[in-house]
């Protein structure tokens, strides 16, 4: 079956207006000509798409399916033209990076900034992922390049060191733990926790660690910044296991910083390259500019996430 992108606005209008009038008076139509074509892209369906009722029309089942898709077309369409809008303006080249929560929301905007001023002809395509789907993305050439927390080689992958962190424990200053200095993760286990989202890398992490001490986290407020991480711990709401980095950025809040004394808690991030393949001149850059940015401190100025 084929269908007309003419088709699918005027079907989007009618349902929007939920009239057959005023739908076509939108995509600029006579109502006759929109009713036509209407019953001609039932008839190629085989199926009713819109029940005619006094007063304008009402989806059918297979017209609520039917619209979904006709909107993920024009969605598609306008990623197409969004991802190729760069080219028209200049652009030459295209890298796809994947992180892991932590690096985006710490050390990536930064260091992307600075390698985007300097080679102004490059786009960079970022998303957040998982390290776990990283490095599975990474070694099936979805992503160019890919930043993860991992200890272990992996050999799928070839990982090199990228930026030095480590989790700590956060707490209010006021709270009963605020004036320990070092503690185990088993020592907090009781504690209400404030995390990131579910599904970000660092939540999915900790939720690990805690099962594999038998324990399940009270988890109180899931937030989807380490900025309000921070502030809701400094406000009292429950203790938070934060990167150092995220503390140093957005930890501008009555806070008191806990050492974790487990090995698990250094989580040092690494750019993850596929050894199969050969980075264009463009991933390269940008893996050099990373490698690079290891060796400067990271800028003090705080960001958002």
């Amino acid at each position: 079956m084929k269908y007309n992108l003419t088709d699918l606005r005027l079907f989007i209008a009618v349902a929007e207006c939920q009239s057959l009038t005023h739908g076509a008076e939108r995509v600029f139509l006579a109502p006759s000509s929109a009713s036509h074509r209407i019953k001609i892209l039932e008839g190629s369906l085989g199926t009713t798409l819109l029940q005619r009722k006094a007063r304008g029309v009402q989806l059918t089942r297979a017209g609520e399916i039917f619209l979904r898709h006709a909107r993920q077309v024009f969605a598609k369409l306008e990623q197409m033209h969004s991802d190729l809008a760069p080219y028209a303006e200049g652009i030459q080249g295209h890298v796809r990076l994947w992180a892991n929560t932590h690096a985006i929301h710490s050390y990536l905007p930064n260091d992307l900034a600075a390698f985007l001023s300097q080679h102004p002809q490059i786009s960079v395509n970022l998303e957040e992922q998982t390290s776990g789907d990283i490095l599975a993305g990474v070694a099936r050439g979805d992503a160019e390049i890919g930043i993860v927390a991992e200890h272990d080689d992996h050999q799928d992958v070839t990982l090199v060191p990228y930026r030095e962190d480590r989790l700590v424990l956060i707490t209010a200053q006021r709270h009963s733990l605020g004036g320990a200095r070092t503690l185990s993760f088993a020592d907090v286990l009781s504690e209400p926790f404030v995390m990131l989202h579910a599904g970000s890398a660092i939540h999915t992490f900790t939720m690990n660690m805690a099962s594999s001490l038998g324990a399940h986290l009270n988890v109180r407020v899931q937030v989807k910044s380490f900025e309000a991480v921070c502030r809701m711990v400094a406000a009292g709401v429950g203790i938070g296991l934060v990167p150092r980095e995220a503390v140093r950025l957005f930890g501008h809040q009555p806070l008191s910083l806990i050492e974790v004394k487990e090995d698990w808690a250094q989580r040092d991030l690494k750019i993850c390259t596929n050894p199969r393949a050969t980075p264009s001149p463009f991933a390269q850059a940008l893996i050099d500019h990373l490698a690079v940015a290891r060796l400067t401190p990271a800028s003090t100025d705080r960001g958002t996430a």
